[in-house]
């Protein structure tokens, strides 16, 4: 069993879709972002970065005590080693794979997540700053279509790399993009979305979650220093 310390986030949703498609066994925790759940002492315990998602294996392979694992690029190439599912065990299969996963991690869900900031949820609308992540989604996606023209997946095969990206391309239109200039990256958007593990992690997505964010809320997301 897989504990999941989660909200319904594009990283909270890498980790249930992996879970999904490769039918382990798991129990969601919510950890409510926007009242500081994830300040408690017991979920900085496990994640000390006070970020979700994050996982408790209560049965890892060495057979020895539960293991803790945050930051979901570590978690989903963990569940792949793990389960021997999407993640090849190729030498150049594998080197594919973990480099898309890296992109990810490291430039579409950073520079989207940066978008969304800017352009939905901050206080003070910064006309650069919107311009600025708005253009550099857009260069990711580009990336991604290029890559897309002459394989099904990011890896070839449906991979790790395709379950971090998607959450990350959920959310087009309010990063103020347009699926239908990006043909091969549209058409990979279309195939995950009709997976029937992909469409039931969405299905479950409570509707209060698209409320507009209280101001609260807007302190507690985005005023934290390390004190």
């Amino acid at each position: 069993m897989i504990d999941v310390y989660h909200w319904p986030t594009p990283n909270g949703h890498k980790v249930t879709i992996f879970l999904e498609e490769a039918g382990l066994p798991y129990r969601i925790h919510s950890v409510d972002i926007g009242k500081g759940e994830q300040f408690k002492p017991e979920f900085l315990a496990i994640s000390p970065n006070n970020r979700i998602p994050a996982i408790i294996d209560n049965t890892p392979a060495d057979g020895g005590a539960p293991l803790s694992l945050f930051e979901s690029g570590a978690i989903l190439l963990y569940l792949a080693e793990k389960t021997g599912k999407f993640l090849s065990t190729e030498l150049r299969g594998r080197a594919e794979t973990l480099q898309w996963l890296f992109w990810q991690v490291g430039g579409l869900g950073p520079m989207a997540g940066q978008n969304g900031h800017f352009n939905i949820y901050a206080p003070e609308k910064i006309p650069y700053a919107m311009d600025r992540y708005t253009k550099e989604t857009n260069r990711l996606y580009g990336v991604m279509n290029k890559r897309l023209a002459d394989r099904a997946y990011l890896a070839g095969d449906y991979s790790i790399a395709d379950i971090a990206s998607y959450p990350w391309i959920v959310p087009h239109e309010r990063h103020g993009q347009d699926l239908n200039n990006f043909p091969h990256l549209k058409r990979w958007f279309e195939a995950i979305k009709a997976r029937p593990a992909v469409a039931k992690v969405y299905a479950a997505v409570p509707a209060s979650y698209s409320k507009p964010m209280s101001d609260e809320e807007r302190k507690v997301l985005f005023g934290q220093t390390a004190r």
